[in-house]
C-alpha cells in the first residue's frame, strides 16, 4: 500500500505477551521482543510507536507488583484499553492473544484502523 498520511500516528503494536508462554519470564520477554521488532519500522514510517506493556510494567512495578500479581489484571488490559483512547491505528501482529484480540475488537468498536501487516501502515509524507 502507498497511501501517505500528513502527520504522525501513534500505533499500538498488539500481539503475544503472556500468551503461550507458561508464564516462562524467557519467553515473555521473547515475546516483547518480538512486539518491539515492529517499533522501528512504524518510526521509520513517520510514527510513533507503543505498546501496552512499556506502560503497563513500569505502573505494575511501581505498585511493588508484577505480572504475576493479582494486581497485574487490573493494570495490564485496563493500560491498553486507556492507550486506545489515544491510539490513531493498531498493528496486530500474529498470534494467539485473547488481550490483543481485545485491543482489535476495542479499536474497531472506536472505528480505529487495524493493520495486520507494516507494509498497510501508511507513511508520513513530507
Amino acid at each position: 500500500m502507498t497511501t501517505t498520511t500528513d502527520k504522525p500516528l501513534l500505533i499500538l503494536i498488539a500481539g503475544p505477551y503472556r500468551s503461550g508462554t507458561g508464564d516462562d519470564p524467557a519467553l515473555m520477554a521473547a515475546n516483547l521482543r518480538h512486539l518491539e521488532s515492529a517499533a522501528w519500522p512504524i518510526f521509520a514510517k513517520g510514527h510513533v510507536p507503543m505498546i501496552g506493556e512499556w506502560v503497563a510494567l513500569p505502573v505494575l512495578e511501581s505498585a511493588g507488583a508484577d505480572v504475576f500479581s493479582p494486581l497485574a489484571s487490573e493494570v495490564l488490559y485496563p493500560t491498553a484499553e486507556r492507550l486506545l483512547r489515544h491510539c490513531d491505528a493498531v498493528l496486530r501482529l500474529p498470534g494467539a492473544s485473547a488481550g490483543a484480540d481485545e485491543d482489535v475488537r476495542i479499536a474497531r468498536e472506536r472505528g480505529i484502523p487495524v493493520y495486520t501487516a507494516l507494509d498497510e501502515i501508511p507513511a508520513r509524507s513530507a
